[in-house]
């Protein structure tokens, strides 16, 4: 049964797209997963904390390792415990139950409420992983087998399911799921982000952060492009000390904030010195 799930459209700090709304809600009322990809720095991870924000419900976030089983995101059974209490003879060993601990997935399946469950960068498990969860995520219940006890789902879970195309996600797993590219915010999208984040940048300083930014997002044979979370770690960096405007005509202050490979700090300087010590403005 669908829950009657209120229309997500971002918040304050976190500005969305008209189609990554669109794709939130489609999911929602369809109760399917939403898998997000994009590039780092794009917002796929603080996307579950904005809905559930958003809507008012409780965030369960399940970061997935590659060791990661898709059996513990249900329960795990805690026999260690239990060993070592039969040992010293102090603890009623025999009520299994006690020894059962939900995990991220199991909780959201139980919960009293409706919640918002991130698994986050699912391509970083084995590729049996998303498999795993298609009978869960379908008839959103499981049996805990040590007790026999069976859970169903009494408000489906509004899952997010972030990726970094590290891998290639098994095909019956992405017909399970919606699925939305999260595209690099452009320069009137990024505006209004930085904003969010530093409401009193002056418009000129902006202005100049954002086409050097954008400059440098476009060097030749960078390995890691500087992030969106960057940006705004290297505009607070800026503001703090006071850099002003003209500045960022020849230079570029704490560029460590931005650049985080050796070999990409010697691609920007090449650049820069292919431009007569001034920044392009077009051209990479």
């Amino acid at each position: 049964m669908a829950e009657d799930f209120s229309r997500f459209s971002g918040t304050d700090s976190y500005i969305t797209s008209p189609e990554l709304r669109h794709a939130v809600n489609v999911a929602a009322a369809i109760e399917r997963p939403l898998l997000v990809r994009g590039e780092p720095g794009t917002g796929k991870t603080l996307l579950a904390t904005a809905i559930a924000e958003d809507l008012g419900l409780e965030l369960i976030t399940w970061y997935v390792k590659s060791t990661s089983k898709a059996a513990d995101g249900l329960y795990v059974y805690d026999t260690v415990k239990r060993l070592q209490d039969s040992r010293f003879g102090d603890h009623d060993v025999s009520d299994i139950r006690q020894y059962i601990q939900l995990g991220p997935l199991g909780r959201a399946l139980t919960a009293d409420q409706q919640v918002v469950l991130l698994i986050d960068e699912i391509d970083k498990a084995d590729l049996e992983f998303p498999n795993d969860l298609l009978h869960e995520l379908d008839v959103m219940e499981f049996t805990v087998i040590e007790t026999g006890d069976s859970h169903r789902a009494a408000h489906r879970p509004v899952v997010v399911i972030t990726s970094n195309a590290e891998k290639e996600l098994p095909d019956p797993f992405l017909r399970r799921c919606i699925f939305h590219f999260i595209e690099f915010p452009d320069e009137e999208l990024m505006t209004r982000i930085v904003r969010v984040h530093h409401p009193k940048i002056g418009k000129k300083l902006l202005e100049q952060c954002l086409a050097r930014f954008y400059w440098l997002r476009k060097v030749k044979g960078l390995r890691k492009r500087p992030s969106t979370s960057e940006l705004v770690d290297w505009i607070g960096a800026l503001m703090a000390a006071g850099v002003q405007p003209g500045q960022l005509a020849t230079e570029i202050p704490f560029l460590g904030a931005l650049i985080k490979k050796e070999e990409d700090v010697d691609a920007v300087a090449k650049a820069m010195s292919g431009s007569s010590g001034r920044w392009p403005r077009d051209d990479a």
